[in-house]
């Protein structure tokens, strides 16, 4: 039978989210428990955890055996956000109230420490040689993001950002998360070690390509579907991939406007983005983010040569990537 994963994505869907609402139950001291559900029950792409069952799936596995991992990168990615949210001080959170300000900034580290406990729970429910690699998988994942967002608040305040330091920052941030996921479907799968590593590496390449993506999206996106306000991170000062393209190809005059833009806060933060946006357009600049976007693309896809899956899996995985690549939101 014809393999699709296109077709099997809303069966993945599905099965995660049923899974999760049974997992989502009322606990105490509710004080505790009470956030954790509320951000488990917010919502979001469910991105990750669809990639988990999805790799179990391309390795002739239950897929729904791979349901207890699926949450625990669900609940360990809402954890990160919990806290994420506190440090950036964010109001808003996929259009509802942050925990932090929904309760207060102590139930906002207290829930979000549990949540961590929590996703590791999950991993207890596999046998020992399989619980012990997806710990030890968990372990260096939520590490290395942990460094992410480190690095992403020194960056801040940093004028001196390199390109590599930018992409190490968002490979640890994010896409070690989403080639970790891949990753924990093929261990529950019982694959290769050398298949594991491979589609680890497809999911890391694919994230850092979301990212990146992101961030032009975030500038040039179209606001009636990008679901996010557009230019948010120039009106935020953020030294996207964007940004320090134009700093490294913009005229002295064009590099001297732009740290000037950046060192401002206008009221009228519209004419900000529009001159902002015109010089990433006449430096190359978004012509660069657009070509990195694809190479990454192209990095991920010239690793399914190397796992061995069924052939139409592999097209499935690449239609799939090229679906994520391709969006507009």
């Amino acid at each position: 039978m014809y393999f699709c994963i296109m077709n099997h994505l809303q069966d993945y869907q599905e099965a995660f989210i049923t899974y999760l609402e049974n997992y989502v139950q009322e606990r105490k001291p509710k004080n505790l428990y009470d956030p954790v559900n509320y951000m488990l029950k917010l919502g979001g792409k469910r991105l990750r955890p669809v990639l988990t069952l999805m790799a179990c799936d391309c390795f002739e596995t239950d897929y729904t055996k791979a349901l207890d991992a699926a949450l625990s990168v669900e609940v360990f990615h809402n954890f990160s956000l919990v806290h994420d949210d506190i440090m950036d001080d964010a109001p808003l959170r996929r259009g509802k109230k942050t925990v932090h300000e929904k309760w207060d900034i102590n139930t906002g580290i207290l829930s979000g420490d549990v949540m961590l406990i929590m996703a590791y729970q999950l991993f207890e429910n596999y046998k020992p040689d399989t619980f012990q690699a997806l710990a030890k998988l968990f372990s260096k994942i939520a590490t290395e993001v942990c460094e992410g967002q480190q690095y992403d608040v020194d960056f801040e305040s940093r004028d001196d950002v390199t390109i590599p330091e930018y992409l190490k920052m968002i490979e640890y941030k994010t896409a070690v998360l989403v080639g970790g996921a891949m990753k924990m479907g093929a261990i529950v799968a019982e694959a290769n070690t050398d298949d594991q590593d491979a589609i680890y590496d497809f999911g890391r390449f694919l994230g850092i390509a979301f990212q990146l993506q992101d961030d032009y999206l975030d500038a040039f996106g179209n606001p009636e579907t990008f679901g996010k306000q557009v230019g948010g991170d120039i009106i935020e000062n953020k030294k996207t991939y964007l940004y320090l393209k134009a700093m490294e190809f913009a005229s002295e005059a064009d590099k001297a406007k732009l740290s000037e833009w950046f060192s401002l806060q206008p009221e009228d933060t519209s004419t900000k983005v529009e001159h902002v946006k015109q010089i990433f357009i006449q430096s190359g600049a978004k012509a660069a983010t657009k070509e990195a976007v694809e190479q990454y693309t192209e990095k991920a896809f010239s690793l399914l040569k190397m796992l061995n899956i069924a052939g139409e899996k592999k097209k499935a995985l690449k239609q799939f990537g090229l679906g994520l690549m391709t969006r507009n939101v």
